[in-house]
């Protein structure tokens, strides 16, 4: 027997206008790339993507069609995740911070019919534009006065312009919730890139879930500032969820140094912010630095990479901010766990509450995870093993684009995420490593993320890095690379002496090397791939 309920489809549309009818005074404020801070509410936001939905039906852009947006976050990208996604078409965020080649291989898998771009991003565009098969329109978000007196490209549209005379009338279509809304592409640090195809049922099932009680409980008092990209995820689904509970969202646009976001933090009074742990890093000393507290901040939700404890550390006893560390993927668009305190935890000793937090979070409602073996077979989850975790649930990825990566897809619509972990008997997850970091030493795992995790907890270690390395007995052994605080002296000696006793004797790095910094890829995650090459064929003292 069915339910006699009504059967409407779960639109991305639904949430922009129910947003302008509920929260239209409601602000969204913007840094913007011309320079001056850009403030409007959710109705006006609405009517623009409405304008923004109908010059795109006049370009062409019909249902299915790929749209790219190459972008900061801002108020005009804000428009073209309702306006794109509103008329069926699918909006493809590019990451400006890929190598060209990545760039243009992206655009034409993903047969893009325009892209977006904004003002300072345009060189990108211009760099690639030959390469470029399938882009009919390239569109410049600001207005005339600002628009380049020439370019490479043929024909450049100007964003101001071309929504100018649109109406704003227009009634959004109505289509299957199965329908794609929107695209984004794994950072690619092994072969190309893959394509992960959004719905709007996922979508929205996803943003609610962000919005809930156990996992962010925003409501329309809470004021976000995401820093994590708008082409990273969806910005996490803020963009999304904001809208949803009536928040204030705060856009950073391109400035994302300490001073920078600590000014948005402190003139438009956030409560929560988002983002991975580098921007915070940097955060936290402009503070240090200059003796300024973050005032109105209560939670910041970091993710993207493993947080080190001396970070959540700093952030409670220096600001009075709690941490949520999140842990998922772009396959998983992205929520799969959070920091999640059960009843009584928040009463906690700090110490306690923070080894918590330390931990990559608990599965959320709507995913479901385990571990298995080599063979696949089911793990205890009892903190005792750490296996290989896969996952299944209505906003996780059944397939990559146009057929690709179908290794990592199991029996039971199980996804293989590639990261090795353990799950423990209340929930909590412990990331291992991802499996291709995981450091393989006489048989036995050493996590690569908790001796990181470690180190940084140092005196004068600003950031590190671990990475196996031949060894002609254990067959690996861990190298500690480390970048030093400003001024600091921390040598080799006084890492390992800090070290010890807060590791397994076993896990002890074979060495440590200074450098000046670590490489990151597009989306803020340090660049393993990088670092193996920088350190290839390198020997160990004891080796």
């Amino acid at each position: 027997m069915l339910g006699l309920m009504q059967d409407r489809p779960l639109l991305i549309s639904q949430i922009i206008d129910f947003a302008a009818a509920a929260y239209p005074e409601v602000e969204i404020v913007s840094r913007t790339v011309e320079g001056p801070i850009h403030r409007y509410g959710y109705r006006d936001a609405h009517k623009r993507a409405k304008k923004l939905a109908e010059a795109l039906q006049g370009l062409g852009i019909k249902l299915g069609d790929r749209v790219g947006t190459i972008a900061w976050n801002s108020y005009r990208h804000f428009e073209l995740y309702f306006g794109i996604s509103g008329i069926g078409a699918v909006l493809h965020t590019l990451n400006p911070r890929l190598a060209p080649e990545h760039v243009a291989y992206i655009a034409n898998h993903a047969e893009d019919q325009i892209i977006f771009v904004d003002l300072n991003l345009l060189p990108i565009v211009e760099g690639v534009w030959e390469n470029l098969k399938t882009v009919k329109h390239v569109v410049v978000m600001t207005d005339r006065a600002h628009m380049p007196a020439s370019s490479k490209i043929p024909k450049l549209l100007c964003y101001e312009e071309l929504i100018a005379d649109k109406p704003g009338t227009l009634k959004w279509p109505v289509f299957d919730e199965r329908t794609a809304s929107s695209l984004c592409y794994t950072s690619g640090t092994t072969g190309n890139p893959k394509g992960v195809l959004y719905s709007h049922r996922s979508t929205v099932i996803h943003s609610m879930m962000m919005c809930s009680g156990p996992v962010l409980a925003m409501t329309p008092d809470t004021t976000i500032l995401p820093v994590v990209p708008m082409f990273h995820a969806n910005a996490w689904g803020l963009v999304y969820a904001g809208p949803i509970c009536g928040a204030k969202l705060v856009f950073p646009g391109f400035k994302l140094d300490g001073a920078s976001i600590y000014e948005l933090l402190d003139k438009e009074q956030v409560t929560l912010s988002a983002g991975v742990p580098t921007v915070w890093l940097a955060l936290l000393d402009y503070c240090a630095q200059n003796k300024l507290k973050m005032s109105s901040v209560k939670r910041s939700l970091i993710g993207g990479s493993a947080v080190p404890i001396a970070m959540i550390e700093r952030f409670w006893k220096e600001h009075q901010v709690e941490v949520a560390q999140g842990w998922g993927m772009t396959e998983m668009s992205p929520l799969g766990t959070l920091t999640r305190f059960n009843r009584g935890e928040r009463d906690l000793p700090d110490t306690e509450r923070f080894a918590i937090t330390a931990k990559q979070g608990r599965p959320v409602f709507g995913v479901e995870m385990k571990i298995v073996d080599d063979a696949g077979q089911d793990l205890p989850l009892d903190g005792s093993v750490s296996g290989n975790m896969v996952v299944r649930g209505p906003w996780i990825v059944s397939g990559y684009m146009k057929g690709e990566g179908k290794s990592q897809f199991g029996a039971d619509d199980w996804f293989q995420t590639g990261d090795v972990c353990k799950i423990e008997s209340d929930g909590s997850v412990v990331i291992t490593d991802r499996s291709k970091d995981v450091i393989k030493s006489g048989g036995e795992w050493i996590s690569s993320i908790d001796l990181e995790n470690a180190a940084m907890g140092c005196p004068g270690v600003a950031e590190a890095a671990v990475i196996g390395v031949p060894h002609p007995k254990w067959d690996e052994r861990p190298l500690l690379i480390v970048v030093r605080r400003p001024e600091a002296e921390v040598s080799k000696a006084d890492v390992l002496k800090f070290l010890d006793g807060k590791i397994a004797k076993w896990w002890m790095p074979d060495d440590v090397q200074f450098i000046d910094a670590i490489p990151h890829g597009a989306t803020g995650k340090i660049l393993k791939t990088a670092l193996r090459k920088q350190f290839e064929g390198y020997k160990l003292p004891a080796a």
